[in-house]
């Protein structure tokens, strides 16, 4: 007599199709399938997080550009400035204070200036 999964092989299987859960087709159905695309969705949410600060990064630094640009100043001497002047407060919060406080943003860029 051959021995059958039984109930550990369907708690297994059903924990790759649970993740699967939402995918299109057969990825959502078919246990191997599922495990395949399940890993690869894994694969994929791991990569992206790391490109999600890439994007997140590059977009700070295009409203900082477009800020400064306002005032007659590019990125990169906007930037020079800060660091010549002991400024640190970061992309992020530059971003943040071009979009939400223009005027307190204003006097960085003149502190700079001068």
């Amino acid at each position: 007599m051959r021995v059958r999964g039984g109930p550990k092989t369907r708690k297994r299987r059903n924990k790759f199709l649970k993740r699967a859960k939402g995918f299109y087709s057969a990825g959502s159905r078919s246990y191997t399938i599922a495990r395949e695309r399940g890993d690869k969705s894994l694969q994929y949410a791991y990569r992206d997080r790391k490109v999600r600060k890439r994007q997140l990064r590059s977009l700070w630094i295009m409203r900082i550009n477009a800020a400064v640009r306002l005032f007659g100043m590019n990125y990169s001497t906007f930037m020079d400035g800060l660091n010549k002047a002991g400024i640190t407060i970061d992309r992020k919060m530059l971003a943040d204070m071009a979009i939400r406080d223009p005027q307190g943003f204003q006097a960085i860029v003149q502190s700079i200036a001068k």
